[in-house]
C-alpha cells in the first residue's frame, strides 16, 4: 500500500495597511455627516484600515501627520480646503508618504489643478487606485506652498476673508469688492537674475498651480512639475476695468492684460516696502522682507485620478 498525502501552502495573512485622515472639521458645512460610513463603505476594506483624526487648532493637521509618518504611514488624507492640504503635505515632503485629498473647502485650487474629484466617495477612490504624481513644492523663506502665494490686494483680501466668520466663494468676493475699494497700491523691491528693481504693484503672486481657486486662474502656464514658479506682477489699473480685470482670471487670459507681467523662475526675491502681510494657499500671515521664493522639484508625492 502507498501511502499518500497533499501538501498544502501555508495561508498567509496580510495585515492591512493603515490609511490616516486627517479632517479638518470648520471645512465643507455638512458634508461631514456619516463620514466615517462613507470612508468604510468605500475604502478598500480587503486591503486598508481607516484611521481619522479630526483638527482642533491651527497647524495641528501638521502635527499630526507628522506623528504618523514618524510611525511609518504610507498614505494619509488631508479633508479641507488649501490650508488644510498646505498643513498636511508640508510634512510629507520629500519622505515615502502620499498624500491624498478630499477637498471640502472654499477655493480648493490644489484639487481643481489636480483633477482630483470633489465627491468624497470619488476621491477616496484614488486611494485604492494606486494611481500617484511626483509634484514641485513651492518655499517661501523655508516655508512650504502648493498653490499659489504672493502680496498685495489678494494678500490683503484674504487677511480680511480669515478675519470674517462667514466663508464660501460669495462671501469671499464680498471682501474682495469692500477691500478694492480702500485699496491703496504697495511697492516692492523685487530682485531676479542678480538684477533688483523698485516698482508698485497692484499683486505679485508666485504660482505653484494655474489658480487660486474657484478657476480663478492667475497663472494659466503653471505646470505643477516644472522646476518652475509662474510669476504675475499686476500694475495699477484703472478702477473702472476691475470688472474686465476679473473676468479675464476666469477665462485664462489675465496675461493678456498691459497690466500684467508674468515669467518663469526657480528663484525670486521680493522686498515689501509697504506692508508684511503676505498669503500662501489662501491662509494670510505677516512675515518679515525679504521673501525668497524657490521650489523643490518633485518633493511631494500625490494620488491623482
Amino acid at each position: 500500500m502507498v501511502n499518500t498525502h497533499k501538501t498544502y501552502s501555508p495561508l498567509v495573512i496580510r495585515e492591512r495597511e493603515k490609511v490616516l485622515f486627517i479632517v479638518n472639521p470648520k471645512s465643507g458645512k455638512g458634508v461631514l455627516k456619516n463620514l466615517e460610513k462613507k470612508i468604510e463603505k468605500t475604502l478598500d476594506s480587503k486591503r486598508f484600515i481607516a484611521v481619522i483624526e479630526y483638527t482642533q487648532w491651527v497647524k495641528h493637521a501638521t502635527t499630526i501627520a507628522r506623528e504618523y509618518v514618524d510611525k511609518g504611514i504610507k498614505r494619509v488624507v488631508a479633508m479641507g480646503g488649501d490650508g488644510t492640504v498646505n498643513e498636511v503635505a508640508s510634512a510629507l515632503i520629500h519622505t515615502d508618504a502620499i498624500l491624498g485629498v478630499i477637498p471640502i473647502g472654499s477655493g480648493n485650487g490644489f484639487a481643481r489643478h489636480l483633477r482630483i474629484p470633489f465627491l468624497i466617495e470619488k476621491a477616496i477612490k484614488l486611494i485604492n487606485c494606486d494611481k500617484i504624481a511626483l509634484i514641485d513644492v513651492g518655499m517661501v523663506n523655508q516655508q512650504p506652498f502648493f498653490c499659489t502665494a504672493g502680496v498685495g490686494f489678494d494678500a490683503q483680501v484674504g487677511n480680511s476673508f480669515a478675519k470674517g466668520k462667514k466663508r464660501g466663494f460669495i462671501n469671499y468676493i464680498r471682501t474682495a469688492i469692500l477691500v478694492f475699494l480702500h485699496y491703496k497700491v504697495k511697492r516692492y523691491r523685487i530682485t531676479l537674475n542678480n538684477q533688483t528693481i523698485e516698482k508698485a504693484a497692484f499683486l505679485i503672486t508666485v504660482a505653484n498651480i494655474a489658480q487660486y481657486g474657484n478657476n480663478a486662474y492667475i497663472a494659466p502656464n503653471a505646470d505643477i512639475t516644472d522646476g518652475m514658479l509662474d510669476v504675475t506682477i499686476m500694475s495699477p489699473f484703472p478702477k473702472y476695468i476691475s470688472p474686465s480685470m476679473g473676468m479675464r482670471l476666469f477665462v485664462k487670459r489675465i496675461g493678456k492684460s498691459k497690466f500684467v507681467e508674468a515669467f518663469k523662475v526657480k528663484e525670486i526675491t521680493i522686498e515689501q516696502l509697504d506692508s508684511n502681510v503676505m498669503h500662501f494657499d489662501g491662509e494670510p500671515i505677516t512675515m518679515e522682507s525679504p521673501l525668497n521664493f524657490s521650489v523643490e522639484h518633485l518633493a511631494l508625492k500625490v494620488f491623482v485620478p
